[in-house]
């Protein structure tokens, strides 16, 4: 039986060369996700494809049967940057989702309805609520919300919940760029050395363990965040859909095993243990349980 709970492709967090990129989402075109977000979130900087290169990909994927939505920046720090969170909002066709409240005043000036992403971290029902008000159909909760307490909260009627399954966490933002620092250079003159590190550059402790991932301006955590073995938990909260992060290598199989997973087709210790073959990283699962992020996964 096929589950009612739908797959999305969160936005592409990584810097990638252009061609990669393409080819990329030339192959998303035919995987079991529903929805796939689009667009730069982590650093204006990063210009491989610019606003029509993704309106471009963003058409594609629809006439392949795609629900796409464009995402935009966590950070504005610029006119630059309000002038392209303007022109995602303009577009036209795609749903929005907004990532800072900028966006969102945008988004609700312009009457449109939006996702409410993760980064806006919403803990409590009145901001909920108060965002349904205006114009959000879809939310992520915060990376760090624990199952026990999405389960308790009351969330609008008709508004979807999203929730982050999969990839290494988004955990924070700065201004400060960090991948520039570890190569000593000025953030404006970073030579944009993320491209280096297609799945981020790894901070370990000095005991050598992989503790946190350096992403440009965006700190992530060291493992990677996986709830297929938590899939049967859903029943009984406002859970509809869950968010794949997209990683370099394996992310077709790790499509088809969350899949698999929710249709029943693949026990949850079986996901896990497959899935485990195309981790880039150890798996962890501790902020879903309510206890530490880092928490190893046991199944």
């Amino acid at each position: 039986m096929t589950s009612a709970i739908k797959l999305t492709l969160g936005s592409l967090l990584y810097y990638w060369p252009r061609q990669t990129v393409l080819s990329f989402y030339q192959q998303v075109e035919n995987w079991a996700v529903d929805t796939v977000y689009l667009g730069e979130t982590v650093c204006s900087r990063r210009h491989e494809l610019r606003l029509d290169d993704w309106l471009g990909i963003a058409e594609r994927l629809n006439s392949a049967g795609k629900e796409v939505v464009l995402a935009t920046q966590t950070l504005i720090e610029s006119e630059s940057d309000l002038k392209a969170l303007r022109k995602i909002v303009d577009n036209g066709p795609f749903r929005v989702e907004a990532n800072e409240f900028g966006a969102v005043r945008l988004l609700f000036e312009e009457g449109m309805p939006f996702v409410a992403g993760s980064a806006l971290n919403v803990y409590n029902p009145d901001t909920l609520a108060l965002l349904a008000s205006w114009g959000a159909v879809r939310w992520i909760p915060p990376v760090e919300m624990s199952c026990t307490m999405l389960a308790a909260m009351p969330v609008p009627a008709a508004m979807e919940t999203e929730v982050f399954a999969y990839g290494r966490l988004p955990l924070a933002f700065s201004s400060r760029c960090f991948t520039a620092r570890h190569y000593n250079l000025q953030k404006d003159a970073c030579q944009f050395r993320c491209i280096d590190h297609p799945d981020g550059l790894t901070m370990n402790t000095r005991e050598g363990e992989g503790f946190l991932t350096i992403n440009g301006t965006q700190t992530q955590s060291g493992k990677v965040h996986s709830l297929v073995h938590h899939l049967g938990e859903l029943v009984g909260t406002p859970v509809t859909a869950l968010r794949l992060s997209p990683q370099r290598q394996g992310m077709a199989e790790v499509v088809a095993t969350f899949r698999a997973a929710l249709d029943g087709e693949l026990p949850a210790a079986q996901a896990a243990t497959q899935l485990a073959t195309y981790l880039p990283a150890p798996a962890c699962d501790g902020y879903w349980l309510g206890t530490a992020g880092l928490n190893p996964v046991t199944v």
